[in-house]
């Protein structure tokens, strides 16, 4: 939304050739690492956004280093940023700062995922910035938001659902709380809201012209994710527990192993769908026991799992390729990539680049609007001479600035 001096016509020329996505013209400055912010940053530039990344020179994103590597780069780190630039400045030097502030100046929205109170001491803060840059939007991610007694406290995933309360009901009655593969409060609680409200507030500013603060806060991400049953707890004195609800397996909704110790998903909650089910199996009569509680459906389950485990992944998966019941096979990873679903859906994308062929998975969303020409994650600093030329630096500027190790 903002040019540079003098570089319209070039970005224009470049540009030419592009599909332009919604968020085409909008540029992005991410100081964040790790998986939360740049998770964030990546969805952004799948829909078309400029988004440059300020790295360490020093203290390179630790996903950098993540395995396993292609052409001594991470495929994670050139998945998860791919479409963005890499510029490498030293924030702890004054120089520094200064070319930080020209790149805000020139950038739509700022997003970070430091701890509340250390972009204040660079004096990258909102407040600063608001003053030289109204209309800019400033995204913090944070484990517990930017005020309050947890604010300073470390965190992860995993302590974002236990004080959530989602840990408390999701697992076994006989083993606890159960992890996830995959990062839950990180991702839906932390990457999918820090989107939206970067996008709700691209959209107040067209009226308003003034950016705002977006607290993203990924316990309370974690919390409304609670949203089926966070209304009984708040008004009753119950709160649900392991196992005594329809979707913690308190219910025939659940995983069921196979006699090859594969795994099927059992979703038929239903009445049409328990009753097609058990027509399947053979045994129509356990239609009446799905009907019981939670609580009284343990016999049900029992017999449910003795019946899957009498024949192989493969039977089961041919079986119920043809009815329509909600039962689906637990796929690997690698298997879900290969999935005509997902194939033919335009979600799984394979690019080409020096080093081989990366396979990524592109914002959901992409299948709904232009898909953009992207290229992988950026070596690091690999874009800084490119881009602090666009703000007028010359090139015997940019070589003082490496020789006293600014930027790189």
């Amino acid at each position: 939304m903002r040019e540079p001096k003098g570089t319209q016509g070039q970005r224009e020329h470049k540009d030419s050739n592009r599909v332009r996505g919604p968020l085409s013209g909008v540029k992005i400055l991410d100081f964040s690492t790790l998986l939360p912010g740049p998770y964030a940053s990546a969805l952004l530039a799948d829909l078309g956004a400029e988004v440059i990344r300020i790295e360490s020179p020093t203290r390179p994103d630790l996903i950098r280093a993540l395995p396993p590597m292609q052409g001594g780069q991470s495929v994670t780190h050139l998945s998860l940023n791919r479409g963005k630039k890499s510029v490498a400045i030293n924030l702890k030097v004054p120089e520094g700062l200064r070319l930080a502030k020209q790149l805000v100046n020139e950038c739509d929205v700022l997003i970070e995922q430091f701890r509340p109170g250390v972009m204040k001491r660079l004096g990258l803060d909102y407040h600063t910035l608001h003053q030289l840059h109204p209309k800019l939007i400033y995204c913090s991610i944070t484990g517990y938001g930017q005020k309050g007694a947890y604010a300073q406290k470390a965190g992860h995933d995993i302590n974002y659902l236990a004080l959530s309360g989602v840990a408390s009901y999701s697992g076994r009655i006989d083993e606890g709380p159960r992890l996830s593969g995959v990062q839950i409060a990180d991702i839906a609680g932390g990457s999918h809201p820090a989107v939206i409200g970067i996008l709700a507030a691209l959209y107040e500013r067209v009226t308003t012209e003034t950016g705002r603060h977006i607290d993203i806060s990924m316990s309370n991400g974690a919390l409304a994710l609670n949203a089926l049953t966070l209304s009984v707890a708040a008004h009753s004195s119950k709160s649900p527990s392991y196992g005594d609800t329809f979707l913690n397996s308190g219910t025939l909704y659940d995983y069921y192993q196979t006699a090859d110790q594969r795994w099927l998903s059992i979703g038929s909650l239903e009445p049409q769908f328990a009753r097609r089910l058990f027509e399947t199996l053979g045994h129509p009569e356990w239609f009446k026991e799905s009907l019981k509680p939670p609580t009284q459906q343990s016999d049900l389950k029992q017999n449910l799992a003795k019946e899957i485990a009498s024949k192989s992944f493969e039977v089961w998966r041919n079986i119920f390729a043809k009815i329509d019941c909600c039962v689906e096979p637990v796929l690997t990873l690698k298997e879900a990539l290969d999935h005509p679903l997902f194939i033919n859906s335009g979600v799984v994308e394979r690019v080409e680049h020096e080093q081989g062929e990366l396979i990524y998975i592109a914002s959901p969303l992409c299948v709904s609007f232009p898909k953009i020409a992207t290229d992988i994650g950026h070596r690091l600093g690999q874009d800084t001479d490119e881009v602090l030329s666009a703000l007028g630096i010359s090139q015997t500027k940019l070589t003082e600035l490496k020789e006293a190790k600014v930027i790189r």
